[in-house]
């Protein structure tokens, strides 16, 4: 029998169920930073902690954090299994050149993360929140990352390796820039996962199209990195006859698209009728009509304005939905997508 230690105690928070643990809370909360650790040159890890002690909210492999990141809130894949953590840990890639003292309304959320981040600092953050997680049902999972694309799959590694499930990972980095290779080496080394690592993109297509078409019947691939990189595996699945709905991807950025036709959009519940212009967004275009929709990324990536729809065709644009969900015409991502006469539910 396992025997649990009892949490320390905390002020009743009137907005959760009397009967929730306080491990459950997934909203706004403040975490302190118990860990900082340069992994490369321009990669930091951080670990956050329950400033009181006690455990936080489980996950899914492969889910991500809302973090305020000093004037912004960005996410950032969690590294670990999920299961029972006491910790969260983010590894966070510069994109930008060093915040200025003080910091500046313009300062991008990895660039304030590495310059002002310290061990004892509070960091505010939401979630975790789910958008990559595992098949349950698969036989063995294929692994894929590109650069920072190794955060949700470490985590996924790491499931794999804890639940004893077949796993391969495949790694494609610049030399130098291998964040968590000492991670994914160690667990190869423990017999939990194969490990292939490249360096070039001709070596990772090359070594991509070779294992995709090794796998055996059953076998999910998830692939995480830069969007070419991303593209790339798709296509070659695709060429190698996987299924799409066992070709999962999840990216941290997306190439520009086009401005679009404008539309109109009515709103269900009142029969108001919105006009959305070329070049702006169904997102903003609520926004500006008093519709609070709740949004982070504004490229379809992150999921968060995501609203129902009752009627009109739509032209998706996110890379969330499945292609199942999209043929549903019952949702959408309102930060990119659009359509034509489109009646959403709120």
């Amino acid at each position: 029998m396992t025997v649990v230690s009892p949490a320390p105690t905390r002020a009743v928070d009137p907005r959760k169920p009397g009967h929730q643990h306080p491990s459950f809370d997934t909203g706004v909360r403040s975490l302190v930073v118990t860990a900082v650790r340069e992994l490369t040159d321009a990669i930091v890890q951080i670990v956050l902690e329950d400033p009181a002690g006690g455990m936080l909210a489980a996950y899914e492999p492969g889910s991500h954090l809302i973090v305020q990141a000093g004037p912004v809130r960005n996410t950032y894949s969690l590294i670990d299994d999920g299961v029972n953590p006491h910790r969260y840990a983010i590894s966070v890639l510069r994109r930008s050149a060093p915040v200025p003292a003080g910091g500046s309304a313009e300062s991008s959320g990895s660039a304030w993360l590495h310059d002002y981040v310290q061990v004892g600092r509070r960091v505010e953050i939401e979630g975790p929140r789910s958008l990559f997680a595992p098949v349950t049902t698969e036989r063995k999972a294929l692994l894929i990352a590109g650069g920072i694309g190794v955060t949700p799959i470490l985590s996924h590694a790491r499931a794999a390796a804890r639940w004893g499930r077949p796993a391969e990972v495949i790694y494609s980095y610049r030399a130098g820039c291998g964040a968590h290779r000492d991670d994914l080496r160690a667990l190869a080394a423990s017999g939990a996962i194969t490990l292939h690592e490249v360096h070039t993109r001709t070596d990772a297509a090359a070594l991509l199209s070779e294992r995709l078409a090794a796998q055996p019947m059953g076998t999910h691939a998830y692939a995480c990195g830069p969007p070419a990189f991303v593209d790339r595996y798709l296509e070659l699945g695709e060429a190698a006859g996987w299924p799409a709905d066992r070709l999962h991807s999840e990216r941290f950025e997306v190439p520009p698209q086009d401005a679009g036709l404008p539309f109109a959009a009515i709103i269900a519940s009142t029969g108001a009728r919105l006009a959305v212009p070329a070049g702006v967004s169904l997102l903003q275009t609520l926004l500006d009509n008093g519709h609070d929709v709740a949004n982070l990324c504004r490229q379809g990536v992150c999921g968060e304005c995501r609203i129902p729809v009752r009627s009109g065709q739509i032209e998706h644009r996110d890379y969330v939905l499945s292609e199942r969900e999209k043929a549903d015409n019952t949702t959408m991502l309102c930060c990119v997508s659009r359509g034509a006469e489109i009646e959403v539910d709120l």
